[in-house]
């Protein structure tokens, strides 16, 4: 299947590589080493709608679609995937809000996500339960016209940061996934204790957390959907979800091809540029065939996705999230060895996409998760 760019998406791309370019890879590495949360970017990326871009028009977002989001992302990660993630990561949740929330959640949260003002998390993975959503063990009880919230979650990106989160619990416990139920809970609750995680191997500027929630109380109208169809609802965004992590693994594969490229075209070795050795060549050749091998099927898998979440769609976005993130390692790896000794210092980018794509094999299903999906849908 073949994919050609309409003019507005190309544009997209332009604008959001120079955003990259002009705003993210100046300071990548000081908030990199610092770990340090991009705040004033973040903010910046809002005015240029590069936050939370799925948010309807009407809510203050740019209403695109996946693939326009999978275009925004692969550019932001391209530039820097920490930053990247930081900013593509502001409105995490959000999506649950849209699709389920009430219209007072919508008016009062949404449009202060897609202005930058503030950032939202989701809190899914706990200490022993991250594949396995149906065993998290955060309960919710009914206490009069509150729910009561405990439990424990783990790996939440934006944790410490962000000011509304949507909190997966178990509201019958016995019931496994059909007793799951999704609540919007502000985080200046009483009992809302995150703690964050700082020693990360890579995407250090993107703010990640544990939280303990310790008799949070909110009202019941904060349920979002319905009570114990948390589980399906959350269903319902993997494969986007899935697509997304997949376009982070191209725009770090091809982020680490640049620098690639770029040292290759500098550094001379016997009287001449090592670009112009055919070993090198053949380095960067297939790393480029990967590259764009992998930003196809993902590309692909997003135009499916948008069009309906059948068992094509969801096999798709598995395998582009598979393919893409496997390839990005690689790739990442193949641009520190052309870097030689150079890609083992942080005196340039190299190491810094090795470190940041590795983590695209892991979260929103790790791939041994994706290859249980795609074998399920061979038959």
């Amino acid at each position: 299947m073949a994919f050609s760019l309409s003019a507005e998406q190309r544009a997209i791309r332009e604008a959001v590589r120079d955003f990259g370019e002009n705003e993210m890879r100046p300071v990548a590495r000081e908030h990199d080493e610092e770990g340090k949360y991009p705040l004033s970017i973040r903010k910046k990326a809002a005015e240029l709608d590069f936050v939370a871009p799925h948010i309807p028009i009407e809510y203050g977002g740019a209403g695109m679609d996946l693939l326009e989001r999978v275009i925004v992302t692969e550019e932001l990660w391209r530039a820097d995937p920490g930053i990247g993630s930081a900013v593509g990561s502001a409105g995490f949740g959000s999506q649950m809000l849209i699709e389920y929330g009430d219209e007072w959640m919508k008016e009062e949260w949404l449009p202060k996500i897609a202005n930058g003002e503030i950032a939202s998390c989701s809190c899914i993975s706990e200490p022993a339960h991250g594949s396995n959503v149906a065993g998290i063990e955060t309960t919710a009880e009914k206490d009069g016209n509150e729910w009561v919230l405990n439990g424990n979650k783990m790996w939440i990106t934006n944790g410490t940061i962000a000011e509304v989160a949507v909190v997966m619990a178990k509201t019958s416990p016995d019931e496994g996934h059909r007793g799951i139920t999704a609540f919007l809970v502000p985080t200046d609750q009483d009992g809302w204790k995150p703690e964050k995680i700082s020693n990360k191997l890579g995407i250090r500027a993107s703010d990640l957390a544990e939280i303990v929630i310790d008799d949070v109380r909110i009202p019941e109208e904060n349920v979002i959907g319905e009570v114990d169809k948390g589980f399906y609802q959350l269903m319902d965004f993997f494969a986007s979800g899935r697509t997304g992590v997949a376009s982070q693994a191209v725009g770090a594969a091809q982020g680490a091809l640049d620098c690639a490229l770029d040292y290759a075209s500098e550094r001379e070795q016997f009287d001449q540029k090592i670009s112009e050795f055919q070993g090198i060549q053949h380095k960067l050749a297939d790393m480029a065939t990967q590259v764009e091998a992998a930003r196809s099927l993902t590309y692909r898998a997003a135009s499916k996705v948008q069009q309906g979440k059948d068992d094509e769609a969801v096999r798709l976005a598995s395998m582009a999230k598979l393919f893409a993130s496997e390839n990005a390692v690689d790739v990442a790896d193949e641009s520190i060895q052309v870097h030689g000794g150079a890609g083992y210092v942080s005196d340039h980018p190299a190491e810094r996409f090795y470190r940041d794509a590795r983590i695209t094999k892991i979260y929103e299903g790790t791939s041994e998760i994706q290859k249980n999906i795609i074998a399920d849908r061979l038959f």
